[in-house]
């Protein structure tokens, strides 16, 4: 097992990172001083696969925790869904020391923690990420959010979770197309800030789609350091942890122009990564070259270079319903180089138009 520290005083934690961490989890359980009554949610793949053995090492803790399935995909992340779990959670009986644990993707880990952090103004909360995705990204850092219909991940809070434990045995039932979603936000990291890690997955490109223990464990904890680094700087986004959003500002204009359900969140980034390095291309920013060598390790990884079903109209209204939008100002992070970005608001709408042209072509 490998552990990560993210500094963030009071709420300080860390992320366990190995294969076959349930006894681990039920340690860490056991010398909380939890109440007994815990919550365990997940979804309708997930949950089938991995709940009842999780619910048995918790009844080993000492808890007597409950299952709820909410529906896999996107469209689970609403305040519909949000709400039928506070319902469940009241009806269980769960106090203020009552865990809630997230067992599944990003978007269990976003809903459950939103429901944490809003019932009874906060309840402890446990991330069981079981995708590449979660356990690099969205586990880590304390965001936590359902979407609106108007755009993604706009009503939620900052909120740090008891502990993050990244179990690789989930990766073997992971799709692989879930395995390259994750490798999305992966090459981010990257291209944000570590030229180094960018390089190495190129190079070990058959290892790194084939999760091999080995890269596993390599460009996880390397992701979740870079992560906890910045979140550990600037927790709640007023200044360097923008740069983590490299990418997402037209990933999140595409998931939502083509409703949530045609690109996952690592595609979207992947190709709202390439929108970015056009921009900075245009900007003078990074030559052409570089603007190749993401191309290149995108579709060597087997992701998307261009999105359909989108509009370069459609595209360019919705980053203003954005949470980075400031103002009627898009905080662009930009690329300088292969490992250090920078935010910027003054990019020309043209620019912008012009780069997600070439986001939308095939070819």
């Amino acid at each position: 097992m490998r552990k990560v520290h993210v500094e963030l005083g009071a709420s300080s934690y860390d992320i366990f990172l190995g294969h076959g961490l349930l006894p681990d989890l039920a340690a860490f359980v056991g010398a909380r001083g939890f109440s007994a009554k815990a919550l365990v949610i997940s979804d309708t793949n997930v949950g089938k696969l991995y709940g009842a053995a999780l619910l048995e090492k918790l009844r080993e803790a000492g808890l007597s925790p409950e299952l709820h399935l909410v529906p896999a995909g996107e469209p689970a992340k609403s305040l519909a869904v949000a709400e039928e779990i506070f319902t469940r959670a009241i009806e269980t009986g769960l106090d203020r020391r009552s865990p809630i644990f997230a067992l599944g993707g990003g978007v269990v880990g976003d809903l459950a923690g939103f429901v944490a952090a809003s019932y009874m103004r906060g309840v402890p909360f446990v991330q069981l990420p079981t995708s590449l995705l979660a356990q690099v990204d969205s586990s880590v850092g304390g965001k936590v959010a359902v979407n609106h219909r108007l755009g993604k991940n706009l009503i939620g809070a900052f909120y740090q979770p008891e502990a993050v434990f990244a179990d690789f045995a989930a990766f073997a039932t992971l799709p692989a197309r879930e395995i390259r979603t994750g490798l999305g936000e992966i090459i981010k990291y990257g291209i944000i800030a570590d030229a180094a890690l960018f390089t190495w997955l190129g190079e070990n490109a058959d290892d790194v789609l084939r999760l091999s223990p080995e890269a596993a464990l390599h460009m996880v904890a390397r992701s979740c350091e870079i992560k906890a680094d910045v979140v550990s700087q600037d927790e709640k986004e007023s200044g360097l942890r923008r740069i983590l959003n490299f990418g997402h500002t037209i990933a999140h204009a595409i998931e939502k122009e083509t409703g949530y359900s045609r690109y996952n969140h690592g595609e979207a980034v992947a190709i709202g990564s390439l929108g970015a390095a056009y921009i900075s291309r245009s900007l003078g920013m990074i030559d052409e070259t570089t603007v190749s060598r993401v191309r290149e390790l995108t579709e060597r990884l087997g992701l998307p270079l261009a999105a359909e079903g989108c509009t370069v109209d459609a595209l360019y209204a919705a980053i203003f319903h954005d949470k980075k939008t400031v103002g009627g100002k898009v905080n662009w992070v930009l690329m300088e180089d292969i490992g250090k970005v920078v935010v910027r608001s003054d990019v020309p709408e043209d620019v912008v138009r012009e780069a997600m042209e070439r986001c939308l072509e095939k070819g």
